[in-house]
C-alpha cells in the first residue's frame, strides 16, 4: 500500500523519463470526453434497457435484431466522435518516444479512438465496434460500413418509446463466404465471456515488465483489467492514475492527477 498519492507532475515526469517500458491503461473515462456514453452512470441506458443487459451472449441469442440495433447506434456515435487531447497526447508520446522505450496502450474501450488518434502498439481488451465475428465459421473482419447492412439504416435511435426490433434475422449482417452465410455478431467481449487468450497474454506480458504505468479514465472495477495496475504497483512499478475522481484502486498508486484526461495528459506526457 502506498502511503500517500503525490500530485507532483515534475516528479512523475522524472520517473517517466527514466522508464524503459511504459504501459498506458485506458478506460471509458477518456472516451466520455469525446462524447461517447459509458456503461455506468447516466449514459448506461439505451431506450429502456440497461446497456449492459444487451451486451451478453444470451441477449444476442434471444433477440439478435435488438442487439444489432444497439450496436449500430454505438457504431454511429463512435464514428461521429473525434479523438480528444488525451488520445492525441498518448499517440504523440508513443510517436516521439517509441524508438527508445517500449510503449504499450491497453484499452478497455471498443470505439477505435486510440487508433484514429495514431496509436500503433494497441491492445484492445474488449474488442472493437468495427469488427465482426461470424457465429458459424468464427472469421473476424474489420467492417466500417455505415450502416453495416441496409436493414439497420435509420435504426437504433435511443428513443425510450421504441420497444424491441422488428428486423428479420435474415436481414441482419451475415458472413459473405458462399459456403457459410452465418449470422455475424459484433466482435466484442460481452458480459459473461472471457477475454481472448492471446489478447490477455499480450496485456499481461506488457504489465509484467513495465516500470511505469498510467491508469487513464478507468473505474478500476472491471476484471481482469482492474487487477493490472495494482499488481504492477505491488511489484514495484510506478503507477500514476489520471481520473476525474478517485477510484477504489487510487490508494494503491504512487501518483494521482485529478481532472479531465484531455487536460492532465498533455501536460504529463510533454517533454
Amino acid at each position: 500500500m502506498i502511503a500517500r498519492q503525490s500530485s507532483d507532475i515534475a516528479k512523475f515526469k522524472e520517473a517517466l523519463k527514466a522508464s524503459k517500458q511504459v504501459v498506458i491503461l485506458s478506460g471509458a473515462g477518456i472516451s466520455a470526453e469525446s462524447g461517447i456514453p459509458t456503461f455506468r452512470g447516466a449514459g448506461g441506458y439505451w431506450r429502456k434497457y440497461q446497456a449492459s443487459s444487451l451486451a451478453t451472449p444470451e441477449a444476442f441469442r434471444n433477440n439478435p435484431s435488438l442487439v444489432w440495433e444497439f450496436y449500430h447506434y454505438r457504431r454511429e456515435v463512435a464514428a461521429k466522435a473525434q479523438p480528444n487531447l488525451g488520445h492525441k497526447a498518448i499517440a504523440d508520446y508513443e510517436s516521439k518516444h517509441g524508438t527508445e522505450k517500449i510503449i504499450t496502450v491497453i484499452t478497455q474501450n471498443v470505439d477505435g479512438l486510440h487508433e484514429r488518434a495514431g496509436t500503433k502498439n494497441l491492445i484492445e481488451l474488449h474488442g472493437n465496434l468495427y469488427k465482426t465475428r461470424c457465429t458459424k465459421c468464427k472469421e473476424v473482419l474489420v467492417n466500417k460500413d455505415s450502416p453495416i447492412c441496409e436493414a439497420l439504416a435509420d435504426r437504433g435511435a435511443p428513443d425510450v418509446n421504441i420497444v424491441g426490433s422488428d428486423i428479420p434475422v435474415k436481414s441482419l449482417p451475415h458472413c459473405k463466404k458462399p459456403n457459410c452465410s452465418g449470422l455475424l455478431r459484433p466482435h466484442i467481449v460481452w458480459f459473461g465471456e472471457s477475454l481472448e487468450h492471446a489478447v490477455l497474454e499480450r496485456a499481461e506480458a506488457a504489465m509484467a515488465t513495465c516500470d511505469v504505468c498510467l491508469v487513464v479514465g478507468t473505474s478500476s472495477v472491471v476484471y481482469p483489467a482492474a487487477m493490472f495496475a495494482p499488481q504492477a504497483a505491488s511489484r514495484g512499478a510506478i503507477v500514476a492514475e489520471f481520473n476525474i475522481e478517485p477510484t477504489p484502486a487510487t490508494p494503491d498508486f504512487h501518483f494521482y492527477f485529478e481532472g479531465p484526461c484531455g487536460t492532465t495528459l498533455p501536460e504529463a506526457l510533454s517533454d
